[in-house]
């Protein structure tokens, strides 16, 4: 009896090959879903830091919002209201203004 329920056990489990391919497949599934996305986030986020210029309506992550005065290698100038102009690095700014999606 114990024989015949070891071998009904063997013969369900699949083949090493089988996991190890539904264990790539999954992988590649992950990678497409969680990976890919983030990393054209990170590119876009990136690109549109370097292009940003004096004059572009932007809004920090602490959700500041302004006109960037002036632009330097690793820091904006932000103007928040005349005269007021506050610095942040590249990386506080999030979006720019007309380019936020509206809730």
């Amino acid at each position: 009896m114990n024989l015949q329920f070891i071998l009904a056990q063997a013969q369900q489990g699949g083949s090493l090959v089988q996991t190890l391919i539904l264990f790539g497949l999954m992988g590649i599934v992950f990678y497409f879903f969680m990976f890919r996305p983030q990393q054209k986030k990170s590119k876009e986020q990136k690109d549109f830091l370097a292009s940003l210029q004096k004059g572009a309506d932007v809004v920090t992550i602490g959700g500041l919002h302004g006109k960037v005065a002036s632009v330097e290698e690793t820091s904006v100038t932000i103007e928040v209201d005349k005269g007021v102009k506050l610095k942040f690095e590249k990386s506080a700014i999030s979006v720019e203004s007309s380019k936020r999606t509206k809730v």
